[in-house]
């Protein structure tokens, strides 16, 4: 049997992601009664963690003990993957002794390497690339709140960062457009926005962006590994703040989403993503749900 993995959005079909957004609510439904649901019992998820982690590491390792399996937490300071041992050995070794593995990295040649030498699936549970885990949560929360996002248009504020290049994908995959509001200097990848003209573009004023938007979503200013560069973005992000303002700008019924954590008074002011009826903590919930419902399609019999 071919192993399938998940890289990026586009590992799946469009029919494959609906499939999975409504599994996820599912057994969303399913935990909330308080039903046993063991499809992965005996089986074993690794979970790679080259960067620190709140909402990924407590969605997966939650999410197989939910499922019945196990999540064994691997970190480069406790694995000879720290010491320099070659990816290709390290995928070849622990994909013989597990079902599953999921990374959370930095360069996203790390995964794809990672990916062609395991005989198990492949989770990227975030790169510097792409951050499509996070997709399937938002996608998620989107349809549970409103419905598909299906010719809808959404509205994204900041850096052309891993999450900017995974709602790249997500617009082709979900069928939405993407207005990207970014100052000059932090564009998203080019080919990738090429690649998807037909639905992307790049608007660099935030309100032209935001009008008659259905979701607005941001992201911090300075991504991990960015820290250093935090005054620099400051001054080049000032005017892409998502705030009451731009809120305004959009559909009556917009949503904001944020991948998390978030600095109020930066990327998002605490009106907004503090709202009565905000949906935020709904799409950080939504990463167990998702999670689940690819762990049982990536490793269920």
């Amino acid at each position: 049997m071919t192993v399938r993995h998940f890289l990026t959005l586009k590992d799946l079909t469009p029919a494959e992601l609906q499939q999975l957004l409504k599994r996820g609510i599912e057994l969303k439904q399913m935990q909330k009664a308080g039903e046993i649901f063991e499809p992965l019992k005996n089986k074993t998820l690794a979970m790679i963690f080259e960067k620190s982690s709140t909402r990924t590491r407590i969605s997966f390792e939650t999410g197989m003990t939910q499922l019945g399996g196990h999540a064994l937490f691997l970190s480069p300071r406790d694995t000879q993957l720290g010491r320099g041992e070659p990816i290709e050995d390290s995928a070849r070794v622990i994909s013989s002794m597990v079902d599953g593995i999921m990374i959370r990295t930095f360069g996203h040649d790390i995964v794809e390497t990672m990916a062609q030498y395991s005989q198990a699936p492949v989770i990227n549970a975030l790169t510097d690339d792409f951050h499509p885990c996070q997709l399937l949560a938002d996608m998620q929360t989107y349809y549970e709140h409103r419905g598909s996002i299906q010719g809808k248009t959404v509205t994204w504020v900041g850096d052309g960062n891993n999450m900017c290049h995974s709602y790249i994908n997500a617009a082709a995959q979900y069928d939405f457009k993407l207005r990207i509001a970014c100052p000059e200097g932090f564009d998203p990848n080019p080919e990738l926005v090429t690649a998807h003209a037909d639905r992307v573009e790049i608007v660099r004023n935030v309100m032209d962006a935001a009008e008659s938007s259905d979701l607005i979503v941001t992201d911090v200013w300075a991504s991990m590994g960015q820290e250093e560069e935090q005054r620099l973005r400051e001054a080049a992000f000032a005017d892409y703040q998502v705030n009451k303002a731009v809120m305004l700008q959009a559909n009556s019924d917009a949503l904001f989403m944020h991948c998390l954590p978030a600095h109020r008074g930066e990327e998002v002011t605490a009106e907004v993503i503090d709202a009565e009826g905000t949906v935020v903590w709904d799409e950080a919930e939504n990463r167990l749900h998702a999670q689940k419902a690819l762990l049982e399609f990536l490793m269920s019999n």
